[in-house]
């Protein structure tokens, strides 16, 4: 059976971004929004120098100069941007539960927004899959027992990123250079005043400052990976693999950081599972039957558009 690049791309990005607080962690005495800013000012030097390697200035050239996608980028821009910062800012604050239960609701917000605005439709399983992952997901947030604001920004900020970039026809790439380049004024501008201040963080200790610089990597690699998954699966089905790197993020937490893990995470994380694996098997016999023609009714899951 032919592999699926869609999932390959979407597993990779996924399980970098579950183990991510444990970088983010070497930062717990840094401002979140100092990180954030060079998590934008180096992942843009890295994805310059990607492209100038790889000979596609001229593409980015063409993006700038286009006003349309330049607005939109900006907006996907400004969303990642928050997300960045709000989840250094959980991590470093001890909040990686409250973090993962963000990821755990971004993968229903998905799917919501796939069935609004790209007219995705689910099956009787994978209704029940969202049913479930639901009720596992409604499990975290009575527990909590107020409004989850860190979460909930979470979920909104990248759900909302996702539906923008597979809807936006650029290369995954160049887009996302041009979202960081878009941001890297503002990141400069403040990184310059900390440093004539003399409050900036960077070049204070050579591993601290490795690690500022390694923020382009751990930054840029899942992001790309993931925009080329978007580009080539279904919303909903991207939405509901997400749940890999908040389970992750959830065992960083409770096992290496030391934050309770009770029956509610038990029920909680016992539904989501169950509902991965009937939407993940209803994925596989829906694949089977549909190769290698596909019914009029029924769209591959590769499908770009």
């Amino acid at each position: 059976m032919k592999s699926n690049p869609g999932l390959v791309y979407a597993f990779l990005a996924y399980g970098f971004w579950g183990g991510l607080p444990i970088y983010l962690k070497f930062f717990d005495r840094v401002p979140a929004v100092e990180v954030l800013c060079h998590r934008v000012i180096w992942s843009a030097v890295l994805l310059i120098v990607v492209l100038a390697v790889q000979k596609r200035l001229r593409e980015l050239q063409k993006l700038w100069r286009s006003p349309r996608f330049l607005a939109i980028l900006l907006l996907t821009a400004l969303l990642l941007s928050c997300n960045w910062g709000i989840f250094i800012y959980g991590v470093n604050s001890d909040r990686v539960v409250e973090c993962s239960l963000g990821y755990f609701i971004n993968p229903l917000f998905s799917v919501l927004l796939g069935f609004i605005f790209l007219k995705e439709r689910l099956n009787l399983w994978q209704v029940l899959a969202v049913v479930l992952a639901a009720l596992g997901v409604g499990n975290f947030i009575l527990d909590f027992g107020q409004v989850p604001w860190l979460a909930f920004a979470l979920a909104v900020s990248f759900g909302l990123y996702g539906l923008l970039r597979k809807i936006t026809v650029v290369p995954p790439m160049t887009g996302l250079a041009v979202e960081t380049l878009l941001m890297t004024p503002i990141a400069l501008a403040f990184t310059g005043h900390w440093a004539i201040a003399g409050s900036g963080s960077f070049g204070t200790t050579g591993l601290l400052s490795i690690l500022f610089i390694g923020c382009g990597v751990v930054t840029s690699l899942p992001l790309l990976w993931f925009a080329n998954a978007a580009r080539r699966l279904q919303l909903s089905t991207l939405g509901l693999m997400q749940y890999i790197a908040p389970s992750l993020q959830l065992i960083c937490g409770v096992f290496l950081y030391q934050e309770p893990f009770t029956r509610t995470h038990l029920i909680s994380f016992s539904l989501i599972w169950i509902a991965l694996a009937i939407y993940s098997g209803n994925s596989l016999i829906t694949k089977k039957k549909t190769t290698p023609a596909f019914s009029k009714k029924e769209k591959p899951i590769t499908n770009n558009q």
